[in-house]
């Protein structure tokens, strides 16, 4: 019998978890359990995918780097990722506006629903606690650059969220390799090159659980979700993030088709198991090895493409992120009644533009963003916890959501750097047990 592909697997998987989930809300003991035995198994699978994120780029990195014998190739593989990166985050952010703007979901907010919603929400521990985070990062403007600069670099390799210090050392590794020619550098190729087919190996026997843990990440989400009714009460302004979040993904296979010449359906079918993952743990970190994996031996990205475009997207190219910053800082503006001026939304795009390069790609950063945003266009800090209160409720999905765009805005990027560099070529997969033969 023919075996079921990965990404029905996954998906079959999250729709029993789902199914699971709202079942285990009727009983009083449902949401506990769920809690108790079956979200436990998610998570580990999370950890599982963290624990090989930063060996993976290490790894990856180091190889892609020392395997260009020439510092121009990496000049221009850079140059053009953060380039690209930065058009598909207005064009986002850009576009989300619009959305919000035509469909003006706030407006259809009533006072006693903004009442709930803030009783409920505004003095909850997490939205206070992204009130506290967003004030530190306000004052220190410049501190995303200055944190990207490791004082010790065992302490950022034990950090998943130092990701960036670990892609400046990685490079900096990378380079100083390059820099020392190809014969003294051999013995730590070697060890680099070696690795990083053990980590993408883990990569594969890790996946094996993937349909599993969907499930069980699913049926955690669905029974501890907040008031069903407050959750309707904000069905346009989620509508609006989804439609345009759907309209990205438009954009993404608009842009493979046109420029890579790849069938944009062929795309979104080898970087599913990716995007169902994203969905799952709202972590494009976590998702990382899988989205590299995806990238490089389903699609036919080379390494030396993918292991700079995937880490750097990972951590500041978010682009669902940013189109959610704008729709939802005019929905909390039209919701509570605070006028917004042309050059106030245009504050938005650069704003978020720059909030998403020093965002951690961690579930709920988003959230951090957003108080940025909101504080850049004027918005009355005595609102800012009724604010993020009204988007409390339908956070958690919407995060999901973004983070599936998150990851296809990085895969379809580092399609468009290869093709620029010649660097785009026939998929090469490997299984889980391609050399099981020679140790069995």
């Amino acid at each position: 019998m023919r075996k079921l592909e990965l990404h029905w697997q996954i998906l079959i998987g999250m729709l029993l978890g789902l199914v699971f989930g709202f079942v285990m809300t009727y009983p009083d003991w449902g949401r506990e359990f769920v809690q108790d035995w079956i979200n436990p198994f998610g998570n580990i699978f999370v950890k599982l995918l963290k624990l090989i994120a930063i060996p993976l780029i290490l790894a990856s990195l180091v190889k892609g780097i020392s395997d260009l014998k020439d510092i121009s190739k990496f000049r221009k593989i850079g140059f053009r990722t953060m380039g690209i990166y930065v058009v598909t985050t207005v064009v986002a952010i850009s576009l989300g506006l619009i959305l919000v703007n035509i469909m003006q979901p706030g407006n259809g907010i009533s006072e006693e629903t903004i009442t709930k919603l803030t009783e409920t929400y505004a003095t909850d521990t997490a939205v206070t606690s992204k009130l506290e985070e967003a004030s530190k990062q306000r004052e220190r403007p410049l501190g995303f650059i200055e944190d990207m600069v490791p004082d010790n670099v065992f302490g950022a390799l034990s950090d998943n969220k130092l990701m960036l210090q670990v892609i400046f050392f990685t490079v900096f590794l990378g380079i100083s390799m390059l820099l020392i020619g190809e014969e003294r550098a051999k013995p730590l190729k070697h060890f680099f090159d070696a690795l990083n087919y053990v980590v993408l190996k883990m990569v594969d026997l890790i996946m094996l659980t993937a349909p599993y843990a969907v499930f069980a990440l699913l049926a955690n989400v669905v029974a501890s979700s907040g008031d069903p009714d407050l959750l309707y009460a904000l069905l346009r302004y989620a509508g609006v993030v989804v439609l345009g979040l759907f309209l990205m993904i438009v954009f993404y296979t608009i842009v493979v088709a046109t420029y890579t010449k790849k069938n944009p359906f062929w795309f979104l079918k080898q970087i599913s198991p990716a995007q169902l993952l994203a969905f799952s743990t709202s972590s494009s970190a976590a998702t990382l090895p899988v989205t590299m994996e995806r990238v490089e031996e389903h699609i036919g990205v080379d390494k030396e493409v993918s292991s700079f475009v995937l880490p750097v997207g990972a951590t500041i190219n978010m682009d669902g992120t940013s189109l959610y910053q704008g729709v939802a800082a005019v929905f909390i503006a039209q919701a509570l009644a605070h006028d917004m001026t042309l050059g106030d939304q245009l504050t938005i795009v650069l704003t978020a533009l720059l909030a998403s390069i020093g965002s951690a790609a961690v579930p709920g950063a988003g959230m951090v963003m957003l108080v940025i945003v909101l504080e850049s266009i004027g918005f009355p800090a005595d609102k800012l916890a009724i604010g993020l209160a009204l988007i409390f409720a339908v956070d958690r999905p919407l995060d999901m959501c973004r983070t599936v765009i998150n990851v296809t805005g990085d895969a379809t990027v580092s399609m468009v750097v290869a093709k620029s560099v010649g660097k785009l070529g026939d998929p090469k997969v490997e299984d889980w047990d391609d050399y099981y033969e020679e140790v069995k």
